[in-house]
């Protein structure tokens, strides 16, 4: 599965004390960089297109609101993605959702005309699907989202070597089902 990692940049530290100050332009800035990536997250851990768009949008009052509280402006892109992610997996508690959610995967961007490329791509959205909510946010966090363990860390409660443990494990049990 490929994605895309946000293009938007860092954003400045002014700017995050802008948006504290209350300028709405500034906040409005850090959506704009910041958004798409939440909704790529969001997507992955609950499956649903619009529930993810829903989550990442009640992700971002939350954000305003609490924004004063962020420690570290470097930390801004992990800080709201956790929000959103949080938001998603609250939203699929609140519809008493599966954990297996199925994936809708339009065009993958690959250039590999060989139907053998397909299958494989196919078996790992298969394999992923049925992972466990907790491991595909770990991956979304992981490989679409591009945060490494440190990052990923405080989001999930975990210690950065508790973090590379798991996701090598999820790694390779996605391996194994996909070379069965």
């Amino acid at each position: 599965m490929v994605a895309e990692l946000s293009t938007q940049g860092t954003i400045p530290a002014t700017t995050v004390a802008d948006a504290v100050a209350g300028d709405a332009m500034a906040f409005a800035r850090i959506v704009r960089a910041h958004h798409d990536d939440m909704v790529r997250v969001c997507h992955l851990i609950c499956g649903d297109p619009d529930l993810a768009q829903d989550a990442a949008q009640a992700a971002w009052p939350i954000a305003w609101q609490k924004l004063a509280s962020l420690r570290d402006p470097d930390k801004l892109r992990p800080w709201l993605v956790s929000i959103a992610a949080n938001e998603a997996r609250q939203m699929l508690r609140r519809l008493h959702r599966d954990r297996v959610v199925p994936i809708e995967v339009a065009d993958i961007r690959s250039d590999h005309t060989d139907p053998a490329w397909r299958s494989s791509d196919d078996e790992l959205v298969s394999a992923i699907r049925r992972l466990p909510e907790e491991d595909r946010t770990l991956i979304a966090l992981r490989y679409v989202s591009g945060f490494d363990a440190s990052e990923i860390a405080p989001i999930l409660g975990l210690s950065p070597s508790g973090v590379r443990t798991r996701l090598s494990r999820v790694v390779a049990r996605l391996r194994q089902e996909v070379a069965r």
